[in-house]
Order: C-alpha cells, then sequence, then structure tokens
C-alpha cells in the first residue's frame, strides 16, 4: 500500500486550525449559505482527498442523495506543489453529469488551480458547475462560488493533522 502525504506544518508559526468541532459549525454555516442561494444542485462532487469530508455534512444538510468524487493530485508538501493538478484514476463518470446541477466542493481553493482544472473539466461535460469551499485564499485563481472563511495562512484540518497510523508492533 502507498501511503499518502501528510504534510508536518509545525515549524509554521502562523497558522489556520480547523477542529473537528469548528468543522461541524462550518459544514452547516457554509450549507446555509448554499440553501439561501439561488441554486439548487443536483450531484455533490468532492474533490479528492480534501473535498471528501466537507462534501458529505454539505449533501446531508442540503438533503441531496448523489454524490460522486474526481481525484486529483496538486500538493507535495507544505507551500509544495507539482508544477499542474493531475487527474488520478479512477475516473469520474462524466456521461452521467451531462445537463446535471454540480456543486463541486474541496476543503480549500488555495492556488485555485485544482479547482479550475475541475470546473472546466465538468463544464466542458455540459455541467453547470458551482464550487463550495471551506477556506479561500487570495491568490486563488478562481473565485469559488461559497466559501465559508477566508484566509491566507497554512491551513491545519483535523483529518491531517496528524501523521497516518502505521501497524502497531
Amino acid at each position: 500500500m502507498t501511503q499518502a502525504y501528510h504534510a508536518d506544518s509545525s515549524d509554521l508559526e502562523t497558522k489556520e486550525v480547523l477542529t473537528w468541532d469548528l468543522f461541524g459549525t462550518a459544514s452547516r454555516e457554509l450549507a446555509q449559505t448554499i440553501a439561501d442561494s439561488d441554486f439548487e444542485p443536483e450531484i455533490v462532487i468532492a474533490v479528492a482527498r480534501g473535498g471528501l469530508l466537507p462534501a458529505g455534512p454539505l449533501a446531508y444538510a442540503l438533503g441531496l442523495k448523489l454524490a460522486d468524487a474526481i481525484n486529483v493530485e496538486f500538493y507535495t508538501d507544505v507551500h509544495e506543489t507539482l508544477p499542474d493538478p493531475v487527474l488520478l484514476e479512477p475516473m469520474l463518470d462524466t456521461n452521467a453529469i451531462t445537463g446535471k446541477r454540480l456543486l463541486v466542493v474541496d476543503d480549500v481553493a488555495d492556488s485555485g488551480r485544482t479547482l479550475a482544472l475541475v470546473l472546466e473539466l465538468l463544464e466542458a461535460q455540459g455541467a453547470e458547475a458551482r464550487s463550495a469551499v471551506l477556506y479561500a485564499k487570495s491568490a486563488s485563481v478562481v473565485e469559488p462560488t461559497y466559501v465559508w472563511k477566508r484566509t491566507d495562512d497554512w491551513i491545519v484540518f483535523p483529518w491531517s493533522a496528524e501523521p497516518p497510523v502505521t501497524r502497531s508492533k
């Protein structure tokens, strides 16, 4: 099994820390913002991996049963990325989204390049796609449709705050 990357941000003096409790509040508040808008999504699309956790609570809060994920790799370390975001297998069933209203969910729009790639791909398939993120940064090339909070600090999410578990000895 290939171990997934974990970013150690312990040496950063300034960072945004999202706790599990605050994540619950953030998810509910973001869902309310979406519900109060003129957009009624039919399918939630999580940008894996970071968008998997926020997508679940948003789907539940919005009463949506249809959900899927698209796999993208971009970050390789704290403030380090690949040259461009890369789609990973398994691929999203793009035939099933044609003509649908999609809510694309990610944890953060940092550079925005991942979100731009995903939105472009989905819209090219004939879907109406809007985006929701927990955090947006000022450097993002895409302005997400729905944002819970804005920051330019490194964000420590509760699901990636600790290194992956390993086999007990």
